[in-house]
């Protein structure tokens, strides 16, 4: 068992059923936007789906996609509420900050989950609602 904080601030304990690769940057290597810290952290065959959009396979392809997506938007910023592990997935529920390229702000909920295939994550899930970024006149 270790001790996790919630959104209430009290720390709990969170039972490791599996070991869980370290991954403490993970969300610090996203929030650079610099597509090759995310893409460390993957296996080569890694797959990843990004809210509705179609599954991708592959490190290079999940890269090129994060770096295709990095192109719309001028900053990204992970607030992390809470974290899971169960098995060999880890659950992050966070708030993620998008600044749009005319450097206003929308802050929306995001579920991650990921699961490890050995040291470098093999699945990669984003849950999220990605219409109030791209809503005009929001």
């Amino acid at each position: 068992m270790h001790p996790t904080a919630g959104r209430t601030g009290r720390v709990r304990h969170v039972l490791d059923i599996a070991a869980v690769p370290n991954h403490a940057d993970l969300f610090a290597d996203i929030d650079s936007m610099e597509p090759d810290r995310f893409a460390q952290h993957l296996s080569p065959d890694a797959t990843m789906r990004f809210g509705n959009a179609p599954l991708v396979r592959g490190r290079d392809a999940i890269r090129d996609a994060w770096a295709s997506f990095c192109d719309t938007v001028d900053g990204v910023h992970h607030d992390i509420v809470e974290q899971w592990e169960a098995g060999d997935a880890t659950i992050v529920e966070a708030s993620v900050t998008y600044t749009r390229k005319d450097r206003s702000r929308v802050t929306v909920p995001v579920v991650t989950i990921y699961r490890a295939g050995g040291e470098l994550i093999a699945d990669y899930r984003i849950f999220i609602d990605l219409a109030p970024l791209f809503a005009e006149g929001s």
